[in-house]
């Protein structure tokens, strides 16, 4: 097919995610890409400001992720994990183990980060079941949070302004308290924690699990907030026997400044489930851990963990996270995301000036500007496009989280597009 020909079939028969079937987005036909850039098929580059949903932190083509792909399909491309192990997947659980806050020491692997959010569900209703204590199995969140799009990750996103409302009748009823406004300890109130203390301490005897992004609340809002939010929520999840866990799936890897988003807080969750960044942006693959007193209560007397994907440590997903990770740890990652953080503050600071802009965040490697009526979407992706750069906004939100890898120079390029298109937007 040529370029109009594929266009035109991608048009009438593909389904992207986020879109209507009926009222087809524009999309932009990418046939390489390589570091920071991803090449059009009409010959354009765009500095890729989204790493790809967050997930390519080491850019695109990277020769070691190659090669590591490359050395593992010799040996075998997949092979299943029931009664099987296989080195990569041992050395992987083991880094895991090594990095992740003490004591989250149990590994169990999956494909996607949504499937990661069911596991870890799956593993804190189970955890009380054997505890004699069935009726423990709601689940707590804050609003504003996303945490995937399948049936048990949806009942715990935002049911009001969340992407997945209309199937609020039919989701498994969970609670939700309203979400921190404080967005660093030094402006902490009280009063931030007053609504979950309320429904934590009145609805305790139901409530299995409270589950939250920390620090960071990715695709429902973009929002930041304080470090002692997540100290008040562990120090009510002990005093009313609550398992946490912790959505790091966005926020793990490096992407707000620390190793894991929790660090911010000197918190440790029960459970954890980490994703995206996970392989460097190769493979799709995820991982939930959980303290080993939480995994042996769910496998307590003879019971098993029902759970068991096709794929479940993927030699070649594991290869590449392997890769991914050692890449990461062998870097001066924490100076890298200091200076990337540095760049988007003074990059994006001009739109703090804007009167269509209602805000101005950034946190690590990411960067928010907050805009006070919502985008359309093909409109301004397109001139994102004309300028080179590739910034995908939703909502009221355009925000960028680039590969790490990205140069001083293309990021005061990309910021300086964010704001001359931002200047366009009518107040």
């Amino acid at each position: 097919m040529n370029l109009e020909e594929l266009l035109a079939f991608d048009r009438q028969h593909i389904w992207h995610p986020y879109t209507s079937l009926t009222e087809p987005l524009p999309v932009y036909p990418v046939v390489r890409a390589n570091g920071v850039r991803l090449h059009l098929a009409d010959g354009r580059q765009l500095i890729d400001g989204m790493a790809s949903w967050w997930c390519a932190i080491h850019g695109y083509n990277h020769p070691v992720l190659n090669a590591a792909i490359e050395a593992q399909l010799k040996e075998m491309a997949h092979v299943m994990f029931g009664g099987i192990t296989h080195p990569q997947a041992v050395q992987l659980a083991k880094t895991l183990v090594e990095i992740t806050p003490e004591p989250l020491d149990r590994v169990f692997f999956c494909d996607s980060g949504s499937v990661a959010v069911e596991i870890a569900i799956k593993m804190a209703i189970q955890y009380w079941y054997n505890r004699n204590k069935p009726q423990k199995h709601r689940l707590l969140t804050i609003r504003n949070g996303y945490h995937g799009d399948t049936f048990g990750a949806m009942s715990v996103c935002d049911p009001q302004s969340g992407m997945h409302h209309m199937f609020k009748g039919i989701l498994a009823q969970q609670l939700f308290a309203e979400a921190p406004t404080c967005c660093q300890d030094q402006d902490w109130q009280e009063s931030d924690i007053a609504d979950f203390s309320r429904i934590i301490e009145a609805h305790h005897q139901e409530i299995g699990a409270v589950i939250m992004e920390p620090i960071v609340q990715g695709a429902g809002g973009m929002r930041f907030y304080a470090p002692e939010f997540l100290r008040q929520v562990r120090r009510l999840c002990d005093q009313h026997d609550v398992l946490l866990i912790f959505d790091e799936i966005a926020t793990g890897f490096g992407r707000t400044g620390t190793l894991f988003g929790c660090q911010h807080a000197g918190v440790v969750p029960d459970i954890i489930c980490l994703g995206k960044a996970i392989t460097g942006g190769t493979m799709s693959f995820a991982a939930t851990l959980c303290r080993a007193e939480v995994g042996e209560q769910i496998c307590a007397d003879h019971n098993v963990f029902m759970h068991g994907p096709t794929f479940m440590a993927n030699p070649l997903a594991c290869a590449a996270a392997n890769a991914s990770l050692g890449l990461l740890l062998d870097s001066a990652w924490q100076q890298n995301i200091a200076r990337i953080e540095t760049g988007l503050q003074k990059g994006l600071a001009p739109c703090r000036d804007l009167a269509q802009v209602a805000d101005v965040r950034v946190l690590g490697a990411i960067g928010v500007v907050e805009m006070r009526e919502p985008v359309k979407m093909a409109e301004i992706q397109a001139r994102f496009v004309e300028r080179g750069v590739w910034v995908r906004p939703f909502g009221k939100l355009v925000y960028v989280m680039p590969p790490y890898i990205i140069d001083d120079a293309d990021l005061e390029y990309l910021t300086a597009q964010m704001v001359e298109v931002v200047a366009e937007e009518q107040p």
